[in-house]
């Protein structure tokens, strides 16, 4: 075990029809390396997950995101899934918490389909990113720089493609969260 996210909190903020495996790895790795994780969600209680084909496991919310504070995080993951990023991005305090990352600097790491969110708080004009493919004209309609990458970082946003681009996400995500707070100007 690593011990360069030891005292970071990480925000995941995920709805029901994330991509199971984009929270689960990445929670590990995050965890593997010293942070404390906690799973943000509109739903109480319980949020399922979405397994490649089919509905996946329960996964226990530990905080519901009327009660969440983004000043309480030191990073935030968006796990992809079509269902939750779609859910996510029509949801005012979805994002509004997302603003409140994107607006503080705090780093923030998007896979998949994550990045719908961060169009909708608008987070990614101007920046380098990548993500699913069917992404790339909504990201460059809102003023990004969409390339087909396995992972792109721009001054704290991390962004991967999909599943099989996680081992290089998850590393990266790594390296931004520990270096905590980014000039985004």
């Amino acid at each position: 075990m690593s011990d360069k996210l030891t005292g970071k909190k990480i925000a995941i903020l995920v709805e029901k029809g994330f991509e199971q495996v984009e929270l689960e790895k990445p929670r590990k790795a995050l965890q593997e390396a010293g942070a404390e994780t906690f799973i943000i969600s509109p739903q109480k209680g319980t949020v399922k997950g979405w397994d490649m084909t089919d509905w996946g496991k329960d996964f226990d919310v530990d905080k519901n995101l009327k009660d969440a504070v983004a000043a309480d995080y030191d990073g935030l993951l968006l796990p992809g899934g079509v269902m939750n990023p779609d859910y996510l991005r029509a949801n005012e305090q979805a994002v509004a918490f997302v603003r409140a990352f994107s607006d503080s600097g705090k780093p923030i790491a998007a896979i998949c389909h994550g990045p719908w969110t961060l169009i909708e708080a608008g987070a990614v004009k101007g920046r380098q990113m990548t993500s699913w493919p069917s992404l790339r004209t909504d990201l460059t309609n809102a003023g990004a720089n969409w390339v087909n990458e396995e992972v792109v970082t721009d001054r704290g946003l991390v962004t991967s493609r999909k599943p099989d681009d996680i081992p290089a996400f998850n590393k990266k995500m790594i390296e931004e969260f520990a270096e905590g707070i980014h000039n985004r100007a």
